[in-house]
């Protein structure tokens, strides 16, 4: 009898999941995920599924045209691209812009704008399969369709032209290294963006969530320019080495590294900074 009333006490504790999420089913128990669990979403198989993943396409596309356009702006290379200017001007357009997409994202897609960030949500049961896929997918298309529109108004006529590929920058830096620095980077990302939605620490919705994400990544970007050029964003990493012709085999590290990052972060937030 007494088991049965301190169940009852728990499970009227837990908050159903606020985010597209899935099957009914997957809304119960759970105490420490808040009541979520795995699921394929065949419930997420409707209109606002379309409108949100064109909301994650535009949001990926602008990321890509802001973002990495400031690496190609004609008053930041003016700067030189060693120069520490140059790196902290970069800096700031990714947090800010990175910022200012997610908070215009917030109430349809939630802004992900990141598969890393997907991929992480959906571990941590917060969007179904479906979903996480159905995002990925487009942010991937809008990644490339910004990369291509960047190219293209840059009026470039090479790909030795352009800047803001992701490489491995230091000679003495080895492909593990930038691989460990990358995922290092994106599990930092992803714990600061676990932080801000957890409903236990009664963060009120606002435009102090995506301000946060915005300074995680505007403080990786600090970290990380000078050895990697900061990826920790499969999209990122990938599709504007692709579009100007810069792709190799270190193009890997920066597609698969996050996704890496993605799987220490969550269960690591789940066993450390999540109250038991």
């Amino acid at each position: 009898k007494q088991w049965y009333q301190r169940r009852a006490v728990i499970t009227a504790g837990v908050k159903e999941p606020t985010e597209m999420g899935g099957d009914a089913e997957a809304k119960v128990n759970g105490a420490r995920t808040g009541g979520r669990r795995f699921s394929f979403g065949m419930d997420d198989l409707n209109g606002r599924l379309i409108q949100n993943f064109f909301a994650e396409l535009l949001g990926t596309m602008f990321l890509i045209i802001f973002c990495v356009g400031s690496a190609n702006s004609t008053a930041l290379t003016a700067l030189g691209e060693n120069s520490p200017a140059y790196y902290l001007s970069i800096s700031l357009a990714f947090g800010l812009g990175i910022g200012g997409i997610v908070h215009i994202l917030s109430s349809t897609s939630g802004g992900h704008v990141n598969p890393a960030v997907s991929l992480a949500l959906f571990l941590d049961r917060r969007v179904s399969l479906l979903v996480a896929l159905a995002y990925i997918v487009a942010q991937f298309a809008g990644g490339f369709a910004g990369a291509g529109i960047l190219y293209g108004l840059g009026g470039f006529e090479s790909g030795d032209q352009t800047a803001g590929q992701n490489m491995i920058l230091i000679d003495r830096l080895g492909a593990e290294h930038a691989f460990f620095l990358e995922v290092f980077g994106t599990a930092f990302l992803i714990l600061t963006i676990l932080a801000t939605i957890d409903e236990k620490r009664g963060h009120a919705p606002s435009y102090l969530q995506p301000l946060a994400i915005g300074i995680a990544i505007l403080v990786m970007h600090i970290f990380l320019i000078p050895f990697t050029n900061c990826a920790i964003n499969p999209v990122r990493g990938t599709v504007w080495n692709v579009v100007t012709d810069k792709a190799d085999s270190e193009t890997l590290i920066f597609l698969f590294a996050p996704f890496v990052g993605s799987l220490v972060a969550v269960p690591l937030n789940l066993l450390i900074f999540t109250p038991h």
